[in-house]
Order: C-alpha cells, then sequence, then structure tokens
C-alpha cells in the first residue's frame, strides 16, 4: 500500500507521544509522524482546568472505556476514562504534578532496569518542567516546557484539613516532588495562567509548523507493519480509509497501558493461544503482552459541610457562577483555574511500609463520583487510594476488530495487603474528619456513613464504591527477564525497530499521579531510541 514515508511513527499523542515525537523532530532533519485517533484540542472545556468535570464524560476527547465485571468490587464494570484528543489524558486528567518516590525509580533499577534509578530519571524531570516552586534542594527545572504551578490562593477548607492533619502527626509540606514526599499540603498543578498545561500545549504548540514533524489526528492505529520482524510502519484509518505511514527507523507506541499492548496484539505480538483465538496470525509469542496490569483505586469519602464555603455552594447559584467566572476572566484565578483537588496528603497506615503507602486528593466539592454533577448541599470530598498495589489485572482484545474496545480486567483488591492497606486508608481519612479544626467544618459524614464501623464495613464500602483514580500502568512490563515486554531500552524483545514509551512500561506503578512520569519516559525514550539509532546507521554507514 502507497503511503507517505518517515524515519519514525509515534502512535499516540499523550502524554509520553507528545513528548517524544517533539524530541525527535526537533534536530531539523529527522521526520516524525505522531498518529492521534482523537481530534484537535480545540475544546474549550480542555483548556479550562475545572472543565475536568465536563470532559469525564464527553465521547468527543474520551475512550470511556469499562472494565470487564470485577469479581472483587461487587461483579461492578468500572468506568476507565481515557483521554482521545492531542494531549491524551493530559488534556482531561486532574493537573496534578507529582513524580512519584525515589524508591519506586530505585526499585525498577534493582529488578535489573539500568538507567530507571531516581539519579537516572531526575534530569529528565527537571528538563521537562517549569516550576515556580521554592527550590533549595535543586531538583526542580526553570525552563522546561510543562509549566507547574503553585496554587497561591489560601482555601478555608484546605486549610482546615492540613490543620488536622498536623494534629494527627502529617507534617505540612510545600512540595510533595521535593526532599521528603511525606506531608499534607497543596498541591502544583500543570497550569499556566489559570489554563490547563497539556502535552500537547506544551510539545506541540511549539512545534507547529515544523517541517520534520506531522501531526496527524481522527488516524486511529490498526496494527504495525512488519518485513520478517522488522517494523516498517503503521496501518491506521483515517476518514474511513486505510492508509499506511512507512517508518524507516522504527515504530514506538505511546498509546497507554491499554492501547500500546492491544496495538502489540492485533500486530500478532502477544499470547499465542489469545491472538490465534481471534485468528490473528502470530508473528511471536510473548505471552507477557497485556498482563502485569496496576491500577491506583479510588475511595471516596463525601462529606456535607456547615458552612456555605464549598465549590458546591459556587457552582449551584447563579451569583456563585458569575463571582468565579469573573475571577478568572477578569484574573485567571478561583475555582475555575484550579480544577477540583486543591489539597493533597502522603502518608503511611500499614505498620511495615517505609515510605508512604496512601495519597489523598482533597476536594473542595462533592458528587456521586469523580467529574459528576455536583450535589446541592455543601460537600466535600477526601478521595484516598494505596500507592503501590500488589493485585493484578490484563489486558486482552475483546475481538480481531481493531477498532473493538480492548478487554479489561483490573482486578482490584485480590491481593490481602491492598485490602489491608484500603480499610486503614479509609480508617485513617475518617479519623482526620473527626479530628479539629477539620470537624468543626463538617456536619455529617454522606458516604460511607455512620452505618460503616469495622474494618469489613470499610472494606464493602470500597468493593461497592471504590473506582479508577485514572492510573494504569504495567502492560507492556520492562525487564531483563525472558518474560519482559520490553527491555531497559524500551525496544520490544524478538522484533527489530518497535519501542514501547508510554506508562505501560512500568515494572511497578509510581507512588503517585502518572502524568509527569509518562511525560519523563517520553524524554528518556526520545533519547535512548536517538542513540539507538543514530549507532545502528553509524554501522549501516560502515558497512
Amino acid at each position: 500500500m502507497a503511503g507517505e514515508d518517515f524515519d519514525y511513527v509515534v502512535v499516540g499523542a499523550g502524554s509520553a507521544g507528545c513528548a517524544l515525537a517533539s524530541r525527535l523532530s526537533e534536530d531539523g532533519r529527522t521526520r516524525v509522524a505522531l498518529l492521534e485517533a482523537g481530534p484537535r484540542d480545540t475544546s474549550f472545556w480542555v483548556h479550562l482546568p475545572i472543565g475536568y468535570g465536563k470532559t469525564m464524560w464527553s465521547d468527543a476527547v474520551n475512550w470511556r472505556f469499562y472494565t470487564e465485571p470485577e469479581p472483587n468490587m461487587a461483579g461492578r464494570k468500572i468506568y476507565w476514562p481515557r483521554g482521545r484528543v492531542l494531549g491524551g489524558s493530559s488534556s482531561i486528567n486532574g493537573l496534578i504534578a507529582i513524580r512519584g518516590q525515589p524508591e519506586d525509580y530505585d526499585h525498577w533499577s534493582a529488578l535489573g532496569n539500568a538507567g530507571w534509578s531516581w539519579a537516572d530519571v531526575l534530569p529528565y524531570f527537571k528538563k521537562l518542567e517549569n516550576n515556580d516552586a521554592d527550590d533549595p534542594a535543586g531538583l526542580h527545572g526553570r525552563s522546561g516546557p510543562v509549566t507547574v504551578t503553585s496554587i497561591k490562593h489560601r482555601n478555608e477548607l484546605i486549610e482546615a484539613v492540613i490543620s488536622s492533619a498536623n494534629a494527627l502527626g502529617v507534617p505540612r509540606t510545600r512540595d510533595f516532588n521535593g526532599v521528603a514526599q511525606e506531608g499534607v499540603g497543596y498541591y502544583q498543578l500543570t497550569t499556566r495562567n489559570g489554563l490547563r498545561m497539556s502535552a500537547a500545549k506544551a510539545y506541540l504548540k511549539p512545534a507547529r509548523g515544523r517541517a520534520t514533524l506531522r501531526v496527524l489526528t481522527g488516524a486511529r492505529a490498526t496494527a504495525i507493519t512488519f518485513d520478517n520482524r522488522r517494523a516498517t510502519g503503521v496501518r491506521y484509518v483515517s476518514q474511513n480509509r486505510e492508509q499506511i505511514a512507512h517508518a524507516r527507523r522504527g515504530v514506538v507506541l505511546s498509546a497507554g497501558a491499554l492501547q500500546s499492548p492491544q496495538l502489540l496484539m492485533l500486530s500478532g505480538i502477544g499470547p499465542a493461544a489469545e491472538l490465534s483465538a481471534h485468528g490473528i496470525p502470530v508473528l511471536l509469542d510473548r505471552p507477557a503482552v497485556g498482563q502485569n496490569l496496576q491500577d491506583h483505586l479510588q475511595i471516596r469519602l463525601i462529606y456535607r459541610c456547615r458552612r456555605p464555603i464549598t465549590t458546591n455552594d459556587q457552582l449551584n447559584s447563579w451569583i456563585g457562577q458569575a463571582r468565579i467566572g469573573l475571577q478568572w476572566a477578569l484574573a485567571r484565578s478561583g475555582p475555575l483555574a484550579v480544577g477540583i483537588n486543591q489539597g493533597g496528603l502522603f502518608t503511611r497506615v500499614l505498620p511495615e511500609s517505609k515510605s508512604p503507602d496512601i495519597q489523598f486528593h482533597i476536594a473542595t466539592l462533592s458528587a456521586d463520583m469523580a467529574g459528576g454533577v455536583p450535589h446541592p448541599f455543601s460537600g466535600c470530598t477526601l478521595s484516598v487510594c494505596q500507592l503501590r498495589p500488589e493485585s493484578r489485572g490484563h489486558i486482552g482484545l475483546a475481538s480481531r476488530d481493531p477498532l473493538a474496545a480492548p478487554r479489561i480486567v483490573a482486578n482490584y483488591l485480590d491481593a490481602e495487603t491492598d485490602r489491608r492497606c484500603v480499610s486503614a486508608a479509609i480508617a485513617f481519612a475518617r479519623r482526620l474528619a473527626q479530628t479539629a479544626p477539620l470537624a468543626g467544618e463538617i456536619a455529617e459524614e454522606i458516604m460511607p456513613g455512620p452505618g460503616a464501623q469495622t474494618g469489613a464495613d470499610f472494606l464493602t464500602f470500597a468493593r461497592e464504591s471504590g473506582a479508577t483514580i485514572f492510573h494504569p500502568s504495567g502492560t507492556c512490563r520492562m525487564g531483563i527477564d525472558a518474560d519482559a515486554v520490553v527491555d531497559p531500552a524500551l525496544k520490544v524483545r524478538g522484533v527489530e525497530g518497535v519501542w514501547v514509551a508510554d506508562c505501560s512500561i512500568m515494572p511497578t506503578l509510581v507512588s503517585g499521579n502518572t502524568n509527569l512520569p509518562a511525560i519523563m519516559i517520553g524524554e528518556k525514550a526520545a533519547d535512548m531510541i536517538r542513540a539507538d539509532t543514530g549507532r545502528s546507521s553509524a554501522r549501516a554507514d560502515a558497512a
């Protein structure tokens, strides 16, 4: 099939893909195609931080996946929103800038992944960011493409949470990405001047007009093409026509932890029995493709507040809406500029944990679910998750149809440690809400409610109401063992000219939000791919 020629074809214009495609094409000589199934990021709600509530359910910019019925979650199918727009999930997420703990990356290195220790990845975190925080330890960047902004305005509810957490022994922090993650305080956000700083805005907007970068939207990748076991390009569907983008040097999958393994399987790389069952010719039997799925399970405790000082109150009245609208229009400040979750807390609840094992997202708003319609009362939410789950799920094929959604089995709460941690996390959240001064702001607990008193009750609550906090990872695991999908250079083992660069390569999930780690992976992958293909070109020239 005739098609346009490029040096690299990158699939997926999300957090990692935008960074990777921009960096690969910046030398003025290397031609890169970036394929994105969704549209351009023209929606106003994509750019407004609180627009998260609109994009959460929008077919226009969201894949709107669901898991299979989860056996440990009361048989529920759990909604998994994922970005389907330039910027990917960085265009619809909660904007929270977290790197994870240094121990996360040192653990990757200890598993044999040379080049992925904290000391190795920190330079890339610094390279990607333009951070306004005080930085006495020299841990932040000042001139990178991703603007990371501190919340300047102090909120009464968040201040009450901070003081109550202090009373429970959790120290106040100004920087969760500083010397120590443990603490309570305000999150930093990927915003600039009251607008979202997505990966598309950070990396693609400055590259607009660059002759070496071709961004194709509405381009749904359907398979990698191969000559024997060497990748030659990517088939994709655009405007109901199948087309092809040829890749002289190789193909990089940055389609995320759900669709990168799906695309490998559709291309004949995966568990042979599953591929054969769907009538897909097996190019490479790789049973680990799609396995090792990890995610942060979110448990949301909802409270009715005594005073009308919540975002619910502002959004539920015309006067409140007008006030916060003017705040944003005139000064790019207020609730519309900071999204939903302003406050964060990292602490330990299991006796064996040596570093924080739970994280809070503290919202001055309440709804039946994340991104839902605000309750008619003054409300706030203490959302808590376990940072390092031991449960493992998997991604499979529902069909050989490349346009069908993948089959998702999260397998939440399968591990005993996860059940212990979630129960202890809910108990800590309730204790926090019952500690002054926060206790004085709360009229009643709506969820789980006073009927939940024991660890078993808390676990039942988690099973019946828990949901994703949008951090799927691990399904194209990096490693040096025979089962690893990619090696530490992110090359797919067993074929030539294919890399994976997104959260699917994580051996274990990082302790926090995944947007910045995904961008870091894209930045680091660009350097590794250039180094690898540069050596290959030099060898070819010498021959």
